[in-house]
């Protein structure tokens, strides 16, 4: 939370350096210092339903490609290179729906900046990837781990 936090204000100070930019909604804003949002505050104008539907998806995708990059069978040395083009996928697909979450930290962090309605559509961006993370950690558990995974997971070493 701290990094992202910082890493606000290191945007925030570059950001202020062309004339017209101001903190909160307004013209110089994509939107509201790229908070995240639904309706009006969506890139793309998205709903909340598309929104949430959007964040929970990516998020669990990421989780899971993340327990597959990370896991007993994977190449390790991959395992950056996976999780990196993953999330830039995710990016390239969300952005023009909510300005992609997947990261609750990044969110807050971004709508302490932007205020207003990014502060009060925050909740969706904290909720949305929590509800991912689970969804995309019970499929992998059910369908895509190993038994080594699923030994660990419950405490007893592999054999």
């Amino acid at each position: 939370m701290v990094g992202a936090i910082l890493a606000a204000i290191i945007i925030a100070a570059i950001a202020s350096g062309v004339k017209g930019f101001e903190f909160g909604d307004g013209p110089m804003h994509a939107p509201g210092f790229a908070s995240n949002g639904f309706g009006d505050r969506s890139p793309g104008g998205y709903s909340f339903l598309a929104v949430a539907v959007a964040e929970v998806v990516m998020t669990a995708f990421f989780l899971i490609v993340i327990l597959g990059a990370t896991a007993k069978k994977s190449v390790a040395e991959f395992g950056g290179l996976v999780i990196g083009l993953a999330l830039t996928l995710i990016h390239l697909i969300t952005i023009p729906v909510s300005n992609t979450s997947v990261n609750p930290a990044r969110s807050i962090s971004q709508a302490l900046f932007a205020g207003g309605d990014a502060l009060i559509q925050l909740p969706v961006f904290i909720v949305a990837p929590a509800v991912g993370a689970a969804l995309g950690a019970l499929a992998w558990k059910a369908v895509l781990a190993g038994p080594e995974e699923t030994e660990l997971a419950q405490g007893v070493e592999p054999s």
